[in-house]
């Protein structure tokens, strides 16, 4: 197993890097809390509406409103675990989320590349992921192998298959992608089980990491609700990927945006923890600021590197593990 170096910890290495005071943590975790519960999110999937409305939240059926009460928030909060395994097909390259170890990746997805024999600007291509998964794997600072590039050159219906056999066939450590949805999703777990040598090989190393992102403001869109169920059913580590955008989707403040980020964090988190309590989850967020003056997301900005922080500083809250995108 690969335990990476920690962060933040009292001892000689590491670093710490704190943006949020213990009351300014409490203050966001109970803006959260309140937002679930007076104006709540809209939730696009029928079947993930049954299972709030089977939990005790309050539902509005016609307009597709959930309201969650707090004890739900603070329940499923309870039963997410601290510890996370991403299992590789290496079993010495599985990397375990705990504490504040720290690793890095790639930042994902992009469309286009630069070809590096012609230096014209093109869509990417499966051959150009498989080259990025070699490149990571070359690279001990990378403990994960997340999807760099797309596969835009396939059948856009087994799209994400391609991805996941990009990565799982030049890389043997630990692969992390967006499914597209819970069909697909369940395709590539039945494809890593082939991999793995059988289902119960997954238990303790499964094979594949899940990336979905509810919409901001608020909204659990039917590909983020599919994804989390499915993870959560075949016990897959899933991030719930926030991408608020200060000053357009959410808040202009820090603070207000991640209070609202934290929130659709938390209501993911209680439809997944529903459907199977002490499955694996990660605390998930590539959010930034807009520049006002273009319009424009201002990814690599300082407040990306912000918002990073404090979603680090949300999770250990919590006490689950997380993962920042962007910086």
């Amino acid at each position: 197993m690969n335990r990476a170096i920690c962060s933040g910890k009292f001892q000689i290495k590491g670093i710490d890097f704190k943006v949020l005071s213990d009351d300014e943590i409490q203050d966001i975790h109970y803006a959260s809390l309140e937002i679930l519960e007076k104006t709540g999110v809209y939730v696009e999937d029928d079947d993930a509406i049954d299972l709030f409305h089977s939990i005790g939240c309050r539902v509005d059926t016609e307009k597709k409103i959930v309201k969650i009460p707090h004890y739900l928030v603070e329940n499923a909060i309870r039963t997410a675990p601290s510890r996370i395994v991403l299992g590789a097909r290496n079993h010495d390259k599985s990397f375990i989320m705990e504490g504040k170890r720290v690793t890095f990746t790639s930042f994902g997805e992009g469309v286009s590349v630069v070809d590096i024999n012609t230096g014209e600007i093109r869509d990417s291509t499966k051959k150009d992921l498989a080259a990025g998964a070699r490149i990571m794997d070359a690279l001990d600072a990378y403990g994960v192998c997340h999807r760099p590039v797309s596969s835009l050159d396939v059948d856009p219906t087994a799209y994400t298959l391609h991805n996941y056999e990009a990565l799982v066939n030049n890389t043997d450590k630990p692969v992390s992608l967006g499914p597209g949805d819970g069909k697909c999703l369940e395709k590539i777990y039945q494809m890593s089980a082939i991999i793995a040598g059988g289902e119960e090989t997954l238990v303790d190393n499964p094979l594949i990491c899940a990336s979905t992102c509810p919409v901001t403001p608020l909204r659990l869109v039917k590909h983020c609700c599919e994804i989390g169920m499915k993870a959560a059913e075949l016990s897959i580590p899933v991030r719930f990927t926030t991408m608020a955008l200060a000053g357009a989707t959410s808040p202009i403040t820090l603070a207000g945006t991640q209070a609202v980020q934290n929130a659709e964090f938390l209501a993911c988190v209680v439809m997944h923890q529903a459907v199977r309590p002490g499955a694996p989850v990660i605390c998930s967020s590539s959010t930034t600021s807009m520049d006002l003056k273009s319009a424009e997301a201002a990814v690599g900005s300082p407040e990306m590197s912000l918002f990073a922080a404090m979603n680090a500083q949300m999770a250990q809250f919590y006490k689950v593990p997380s993962w920042s995108g962007g910086t």
